[in-house]
């Protein structure tokens, strides 16, 4: 083991705890043992100016706000860059004496014992940022008109008035002359900014249209599959991005955050909750798809609904929760098949496969007495 250890081809091995304003340095040398340590300022100029002195290094950060640049940067100055996947290491965040400093060494020692440990993950690229911003922000539009429709409903229904049922979309044309006189003057500003920020989300959309046709043909045979629109699809390649680092398409799963946590201790094997690990607006776009594939608007079959079926027919408490999960678990393996093989989506592929598989297989003579 240890003369693994000393293969590592840098000189030294840094652990970077990345503050907003102040991050910490820890540098190790091969054998473990604390070169140097200290603050330095999180900009660019001040980190070129500390990393440009070292050796080749081997530098540890934790995934945050501030770990794409960072590590971009740190790439730039010739030193291996491991971005650690923060909800794996329990070792620090769950350290009963953490601090900078701490979590620094601790980075930094993960980094030269075994890389893995760290679970690392790899930084989108400029581009793709730039693209999957686009998604993001409509999300937070969306979000920001939702709070804004609820506030003039409650508002509504605390002087015993009711608002009529309407779409978003359609929010502030629908209600306008619903809003009770007294509350104009308050309810107004609000409805207006309702307005505009439904007309900045459809300018979104036709950016995402846009981004689909012109930037990520792929989506196109992602979109084929029902409740997949634009929205999912973009979000889904963005996400995923090169779909070939995933060894087997089950894998995209767990790495979504689609599959229950496992806490297995003898025979106990209690049922959990999903990790919910990966990135948690594709995971709610996907359950949404999941939603509507299993609901009253989608009239077509296919083998997605009828899993989500059989699952929600077995009862009990969350049944059809479970089964829009299961659904968009199943979802996201078919969306990485579809994109990898070039198929073309066939949604009743598993079921006609099997009922072929039973008419070939010949009945089973009656045991004998």
């Amino acid at each position: 083991m240890v003369d693994s250890i000393r293969s590592i081809d840098c000189q030294v091995i840094v652990g970077l705890d990345i503050g907003d304003k102040f991050s910490t340095i820890i540098v190790l040398n091969p054998d473990g043992e604390i070169l140097d340590e200290g603050r330095v300022r999180t900009t660019a100029e001040a980190l070129t100016a500390r990393f440009q002195g070292l050796p080749r290094a081997r530098v540890a950060i934790e995934v945050g706000t501030h770990s794409p640049w960072v590590w971009k940067l740190l790439e730039e100055c010739g030193h291996e860059v491991l971005v650690a996947n923060s909800r794996k290491l329990r070792l620090i965040y769950q350290n009963d004496k953490k601090s900078d400093k701490v979590d620094a060494e601790y980075l930094a020692r993960l980094a030269r014992f075994d890389p893995k440990l760290l679970s690392p993950i790899q930084h989108r690229g400029l581009e793709t940022q730039q693209d999957i911003a686009v998604v993001r922000a409509r999300d937070t539009l969306v979000k920001t008109r939702t709070v804004l429709i609820n506030t003039i409903r409650g508002s509504v229904k605390s002087i015993g008035e009711r608002i009529p049922s309407s779409s978003a979309h359609n929010f502030h044309k629908k209600i306008a002359d619903s809003i009770p006189q007294e509350l104009r003057p308050a309810l107004t500003p609000l409805l207006e900014t309702i307005e505009e920020v439904t007309t900045r989300i459809h300018a979104l959309d036709n950016r995402i249209e846009e981004l689909c046709e012109t930037k990520y043909p792929q989506t196109k045979a992602l979109m084929s599959v029902t409740g997949v629109g634009p929205l999912t699809a973009l979000a889904y390649a963005l996400v995923i991005g090169n779909p070939a680092r995933f060894k087997k398409g089950r894998d995209v799963g767990p790495y979504l955050g689609l599959v229950p946590r496992r806490q297995e201790s003898g025979d106990l094997q209690p049922q959990l909750r999903i990790t919910k690990s990966g990135d948690k607006l594709m995971r709610r776009l996907l359950v949404g798809s999941a939603h509507y594939i299993l609901g009253p608007l989608n009239q077509g079959d296919s083998d997605l609904r009828r899993h989500g079926e059989a699952i929600a027919g077995r009862g009990g408490k969350n049944a059809k929760k479970r089964a829009a999960v299961a659904v968009a678990r199943k979802l996201a393996v078919l969306l990485h098949r579809l994109w990898v093989s070039g198929e073309e989506y066939e949604p009743l592929r598993n079921s006609k496969r099997r009922a072929r598989t039973k008419r070939q297989t010949p009945a089973q003579a009656p045991a004998p007495r």
